[in-house]
């Protein structure tokens, strides 16, 4: 009897493991299956391709990787900055497990900065990390069409696929910064005070340090600060104008934001309100959701679940900023980008089997192709694919793209303005005109 006991155990172990077996190899079998990208086609007759320059600081290398995924397709470019505080273990790690991902190793379309430079809190060392990623990022790949900074403490509000669609009907020369020309108390605080960035010079880390006196506020080229965001997302034309510079002025003003404190903040705005042909390809708003505190704090304060219906009624593509692993992160994974746990948010490129052990995008048919969900459709953000170029607006009536009229109370004669038809978080309720300072 015992011996018939340990045949029948020998049996159905070895049944078993032959089972399990099967089953891994099926599955790897199944997620290597197409080793080869499908060939990326770039051009005005298809989609937008986009440059995401995603930094953080020592600690963040699960954060930049879940963001990575969040935002990840094979016809974008990905820059990853950890910044020099991190240890080279967890750059190591980083780069690990973004080469674990099947698509991203077989497009190769992400890289990791190796050595970063050395970054001071408000300082002019952070735009140059900034310079520094869009002129890699410009001289990796020829085709991306806009060039997108995030944080770790960043997510994005809609899929690639959204974006992409969006993006395709606008003109590829637009710029989306917040900015004005109303200094107020930042003439004193901020473009007045003379700063000095010792990561600049320095190996250690250290702290900007003022000098005794002021200096007046500039009158040969005009003062563009924002209302405290660096975000941006910048066309690659104007970049190519700022890194290449056939004109002087991005390197005139370069000189100058080197001495400002938080120069991220004011450099692009100025260069692009100070250049006759792109002064009048920006739109008033970074596509960023955030919130602040009143009085508002140097940084807007955490999202939360509480914060979601906001979040996705507001129209835009990304929100911040968010506490690492927050609850509210895995309910946009779920109701929004239908993303698994350490999976890249799914597309029309994906023809993956969706299962909770398989990801369906280790499978790829055509990258070129892009379909917008039903979150896009049920939100305001399907708004911004009516933007066109207005012209100059006398008064405050402006055509819509429907061919009607609308009154926007926050118009002024003279100003150079986009139309678009939504999202109610700008200015206007139906047909938002979103105002360029720079002719003031």
């Amino acid at each position: 009897m015992g011996a018939e006991k340990r045949w029948l155990f020998t049996l159905f172990s070895s049944a078993f493991l032959s089972l399990l077996f099967l089953l891994v190899y099926s599955i790897s079998a199944f997620s290597s299956s197409k080793q080869f990208p499908s060939i990326i086609h770039h051009g005005i007759h298809y989609p937008p391709a986009f440059a995401y320059y995603i930094s953080g600081g020592r600690g963040d290398k699960d954060r930049i990787l879940r963001l990575l995924l969040a935002v990840y397709h094979p016809r974008n470019r990905y820059l990853l900055h950890l910044g020099s505080e991190a240890s080279d273990e967890e750059r190591m790690k980083l780069v690990g497990a973004v080469n674990a991902v099947p698509a991203i190793r077989s497009f190769g379309n992400v890289d990791v900065v190796g050595k970063p430079g050395r970054l001071t809190y408000m300082g002019s060392s952070n735009l140059a990390a900034i310079l520094r990623a869009a002129a890699i990022l410009l001289r990796m790949d020829a085709g991306w069409t806009w060039f997108v900074s995030l944080s770790a403490m960043d997510y994005p509000l809609v899929t690639q696929d959204d974006l992409s669609h969006v993006f395709s009907s606008v003109s590829r020369d637009l710029n989306f910064i917040d900015h004005t020309s109303d200094l107020g108390w930042k003439e004193s605080q901020r473009i007045q005070p003379i700063v000095v960035d010792p990561g600049i010079y320095l190996a250690r880390r250290s702290q900007i340090f003022h000098a005794t006196e002021k200096r007046p506020t500039p009158d040969g080229f005009k003062i563009s600060p924002i209302a405290g965001s660096p975000w941006v997302i910048l066309s690659r034309s104007f970049l190519e104008f700022c890194i290449l510079g056939w004109d002087n002025l991005p390197r005139t003003l370069l000189m100058y934001f080197n001495n400002v404190v938080l120069s991220e903040e004011s450099y692009f705005h100025s260069v692009i309100c100070n250049a006759p042909e792109f002064k009048n390809t920006t739109l008033n708003s970074d596509l960023r959701y955030m919130v602040w505190d009143n009085p508002p704090k140097m940084e807007p304060h955490f999202l939360n679940t509480s914060d979601y219906d906001l979040m996705v009624q507001s129209g835009v593509a990304f929100a911040r900023q968010f506490q690492k692993d927050d609850p509210v992160l895995d309910k946009v994974d779920k109701k929004i980008l239908k993303r698994g746990r350490d999976h890249a948010a799914p597309g029309a490129w994906c023809t993956g089997r969706r299962t909770w052990w398989i990801d369906p995008c280790s499978q790829w048919g055509d990258v070129n192709v892009v379909k917008p969900g039903p979150i896009y459709w049920a939100t305001p953000l399907a708004g911004y694919d009516s933007v066109h170029v207005s012209g100059r607006v006398e008064g405050k009536q402006v055509n819509s793209p429907g061919g009607s009229s609308e009154w926007c109370p926050v118009m002024g004669a003279g100003k150079q303005c986009e139309s678009i038809r939504g999202p109610p978080s700008l200015r206007c309720p139906q047909h938002a005109l979103v105002c360029s300072f720079c002719s003031q």
